[in-house]
């Protein structure tokens, strides 16, 4: 491939895989509620690992190139919902304070600037 071509395939396949994503995240709802969330990440542990298995076979019967086998991914447990709800709540919490807190940070500064002034 020509040195003009490289820039313009790999535009194409990232924003190829950026739609895919977007479109798997609005066609499985995973921006809905926790629960159908939660299922569709377990139903993609399942599922993920032998199609990249899959696809590493093929990529390798097509190219003649060894691909080593990826490790298994880790087991997490925990609720995704438990977490993006304390998330939330953080974040809020924050939001909530920072008018106040830039109020009172502003003052002392104003107070540490009149100190050294002198």
């Amino acid at each position: 491939m020509g040195s003009g071509v490289w820039p313009v395939m790999r535009f194409l396949i990232k924003g190829s895989v950026a739609g895919g994503v977007v479109y798997l995240v609005y066609d499985q709802e995973l921006l809905g509620p926790g629960s159908k969330s939660q299922a569709v990440l377990q139903k993609a542990e399942e599922v993920v690992p032998p199609a990249v298995y899959q696809f590493s076979q093929y990529v390798s019967e097509q190219t003649g190139l060894k691909i080593p086998q990826l490790p298994a991914p880790p087991k997490f447990n925990f609720h995704i919902r438990e977490s993006w709800n304390s998330g939330i709540i953080t974040m809020m919490s924050a939001l909530s304070v920072a008018p106040s807190k830039a109020c009172e940070y502003t003052k002392d500064g104003w107070e540490y600037l009149k100190e050294r002034i002198k």
